[in-house]
């Protein structure tokens, strides 16, 4: 914190302006500031680039530490993006802490600066479109906690999805950024599909519908220099009094240059991220931004010298996410190939090792061009670019080697639920519409969606939700955050409430040494419970592995002796079934022995010993983290073996279920009677 400053008292900042003069006010203050003062900066350290580089592994406990030096230093920010995407349903699923409460927190320490989120539109921050009543909650709750402006975005530019997430944020009187998802070259001579025009005609349509600012969102780090030249000054040629919002990625090495080309153009607040978090697939170098434009007509504001103890602090926590860390180390152009998001790669990579594909990452890469072809050549955002994700390791895992192969055998594959559904029009509609022939052989004659997603769902019932959660976790106090966590990820919910239940109501307190990794023999850490209430921890030893899979752990607290039982998790469970274990593997020359398409844990065992079955129908749901498939019968007959069970892990090509293909079953494969259906 600077000197003289006061530690507890945060210094006037952009959000005083917005809480002065609201949404409409504040967007004809950021156009004058560009005109008379400078550009303004968004810091992303906070949510895209520890998700594009870590896969968005930070803990609220080290964010916390940084906040108040954060309200000083970066006091003339435009914004901190410090909130949705994948950040929601990660603090849940693998930190153990609520996204809520980290809003909260940092809220109280930073009250100078707006905070911004990352929104899905109608997905909210999920990967699949929700109700609306859920959606419009979810909204004036993030706004009630704390965000005050709202990256409204759709993953396939989806112009009645855009609307939608833009009239929620409306109602809850919020900042509206509506956002225009980038892919392709708008310099491309040759480029048919995302040109100049299209990126325009959709700009006056979110300017027509109210925005407050226009975002331009590069997930990928396509946008070039040249680009960003063209694209930022048609964009402030056609809309003078409108803020534009510049967003990319640092994946090919260009994105300094491309944000300084952006802010030259007229963009009014450009995205970066501090130096010790930026570059490959996170935001370029926030201090490369200010030293460049340090001292001309753009000023950022901020003074390149105070930045130096925040790159210092985010340096020495990056180090204890290093098992997490993007293992690429340096530019890589090949983005301009493959297209994939930066928040997706990290992310990706690591899904690939849990799906056994870990030393074919070069493959997964190739893969995910194909795939997108194979889609279409969609604009690739998450949950979009999930699809493609997924389909890019379905197709690897099957020794698909390109998108014709993948077409010609469509009508036989079980495909990734994610990839089923896209294709049924859960998400949205894509650009130019939906690939053909694919789409008609994989959904046949399942239901598709011809309007806006979530207009055909029926509302959520929050009395009825609650009422169910509070039977199943008896106890436990349900608030209205916690239905609308539910209500987007019931079984992370679950799996989050049953591990509070089992260990603690608050794990955040833990320092990070601490809760990513086992402690040694002697090893001590104190942890603040409450303020002023701090506990001494020292592990002494652990207890041989008893036949439940439980261990007794030793331990002292603040000097007194202590034991615990705990589950190895590193160990098979009683009565289950481990990875280790050898696995008869699929017959691939009998048609009726059906091989587990991918590595993961099955989740649902449809399939009955001596029951009949029809090509195309539902026999197990495999899951690897956040990828579904289910497994359909390639043919039909009767079940004649069915080798795993629920919690079972499997690899690639493992037998899951035998059947005994009645007369004419080849053929009736042949012809595609077997479909894949959704999760």
């Amino acid at each position: 914190i600077p000197r003289n400053a006061d530690p507890n008292i945060a210094p006037a900042g952009w959000r005083n302006v917005l809480l002065e003069r609201g949404p409409e006010g504040w967007a004809a203050a950021v156009r004058e500031h560009r005109e008379s003062r400078g550009v303004l900066l968004t810091d992303t350290s906070m949510r895209d680039a520890h998700q594009s580089l870590i896969a968005t592994r930070m803990r609220t406990h080290d964010m916390l530490k940084a906040a108040p030096a954060t309200a000083h230093i970066l006091q003339n920010a435009g914004s901190l993006e410090m909130w949705g995407g994948a950040t929601f349903d990660v603090a849940l699923r693998f930190l153990h802490e609520c996204p809520w409460k980290r809003l909260e927190l940092l809220r109280e320490k930073i009250p100078n600066i707006p905070f911004q989120m990352l929104l899905r539109g109608a997905n909210a921050v999920g990967y699949t479109t929700y109700a609306d009543n859920v959606v419009n909650e979810f909204v004036l709750e993030a706004r009630r906690a704390g965000v005050d402006i709202f990256r409204v975005f759709d993953s396939l530019n989806d112009i009645d999805q855009l609307k939608f997430g833009m009239d929620a944020v409306r109602a809850a009187d919020g900042v509206i950024e509506g956002t225009i998802c980038y892919t392709g070259d708008v310099t491309n001579p040759a480029g048919t599909k995302y040109t100049l025009d299209y990126y325009l005609n959709l700009a006056d349509q979110l300017v027509a519908h109210g925005t407050h600012a226009l975002a331009i969102k590069d997930m990928a780090g396509l946008l070039k220099p040249r680009a960003a030249t063209l694209l930022i000054g048609a964009l402030r040629e056609r809309f003078p009094d409108v803020p534009i919002h510049v967003h990319t990625h640092d994946t090919a090495g260009t994105a300094v240059a491309t944000q300084l080309a952006a802010a030259a153009a007229g963009a009014d607040i450009v995205d970066c991220c501090i130096d010790s978090m930026s570059g490959t697939t996170s935001q370029p170098s926030m201090g490369a931004i200010v030293h460049s434009l340090h001292g001309t007509e753009l000023d950022t504001g901020i003074n390149p010298e105070s930045l130096l103890p925040l790159i210092d602090y985010w340096d020495g926590t990056m180090q204890l996410y290093s098992p997490f860390m993007s293992t690429l180390r340096s530019p890589s152009s090949e983005v301009y190939y493959h297209e994939m998001p930066g928040g997706q790669y990290t992310n990706l990579k690591f899904q690939a090792q849990s799906l056994g594909l870990g030393s074919e990452w070069n493959k997964v890469k190739n893969a995910y061009a194909a795939a997108n072809r194979a889609l279409g050549d969609i604009v690739k955002v998450t949950p979009s670019s999930k699809v493609v994700g997924d389909l890019a390791q379905f197709m690897v895992s099957n020794a698909i080697e390109d998108e014709h192969t993948l077409v010609e055998r469509a009508e036989s594959l079980s495909l990734p639920s994610s990839v089923v559904e896209f294709l049924q029009g859960h998400i949205g509609h894509p650009v130019g519409g939906f690939p053909e022939p694919l789409r008609s052989r994989v959904v046949k004659d399942k239901p598709v969606i011809d309007g806006r997603p979530g207009a055909s769902l029926a509302p959520v019932n929050m009395n009825d939700l609650h009422t169910a959660l509070r039977e199943k976790h008896e106890g436990c106090k349900i608030t209205h955050r916690d239905l609308l966590s539910a209500a987007m990820y019931p079984k992370v919910f679950d799996e989050y409430k049953a591990f509070q239940g089992l260990y603690s109501k608050d794990v955040a307190s833990l320092p990070t040494r601490a809760f990513l990794a086992p402690l040694d023999v002697d090893e001590d850490v104190d942890v603040e419970l409450s303020q002023g209430n701090v506990v001494h921890i020292k592990y002494k030893a652990k207890g041989e592995l008893q036949p439940n899979g439980m261990r007794e752990v030793f331990f002292e607290a603040n000097g007194i002796p202590r034991v615990v039982e705990v589950r190895d998790t590193n160990k098979a469970d009683a009565g289950k079934t481990s990875k280790l274990q050898i696995r008869e593997k699929a017959d691939t020359s009998d048609v009726g022995s059906v091989a587990s398409p991918m590595s993961g844990e099955v989740i649902d065992v449809k399939a009955k010993p001596g029951t009949s079955v029809k090509a195309g129908e539902t026999l197990v749901v495999l899951s690897a983290m956040k990828m579904e498939t289910s497994v359909a019968a390639p043919c039909s007959g009767t079940i004649k073996h069915v080798a795993v069970i629920k919690g079972d892990q499997v690899d690639a090509g493992d037998l899951l279920v035998s059947i005994n293909a009645v007369d004419g079953a080849a053929e009736e494969t042949a012809e595609g009677a077997a479909e894949p259906v959704s999760a």
